[in-house]
């Protein structure tokens, strides 16, 4: 059964080179003492921090300065680009009027990259 995220929820992107930690918009729902996130915590750099440095050739830097490098991939820092919700999210749970984020959901970057949760931030709320 999948686990409700909350604030402090760890993510990884496939294309960045770091861990990252979830933000949820602040509402007034809470889960575990920590405020839980719905599928429309998506806004980078306010609920998706950079993952250290992005890999993806698709990333402008990236590929600018991996041409700068003779073609050798070189990573340039990450700049999340998500610009559509988090999915699937909760078929039962609504928080704030959207679907519950879950740990099973993921979110897609215009980089390339996919963000997919590591740990949600807590383990005592499971959503049916």
């Amino acid at each position: 059964m999948p686990i409700h995220t909350c604030t402090g929820a760890q993510m990884m992107c496939m294309m960045g080179l770091a861990p990252s930690v979830f933000n949820a918009t602040p509402k007034n729902v809470i889960t575990s003492f920590m405020p839980a996130g719905n599928i429309l915590d998506h806004k980078p750099m306010m609920n998706i921090p950079p993952f250290g440095m992005c890999q993806s050739p698709s990333n402008p830097t990236v590929a600018a300065a991996t041409a700068a490098a003779l073609g050798v991939l070189t990573p340039m820092p990450c700049v999340p680009m998500t610009m559509a919700p988090w999915a699937p999210g909760s078929a039962t749970l609504l928080v704030a009027g959207a679907p519950a984020l879950n740990n099973t959901s993921t979110l897609a970057c215009m980089w390339g990259g996919v963000i997919k949760i590591a740990n949600p931030g807590q383990t005592t709320e499971m959503i049916p």
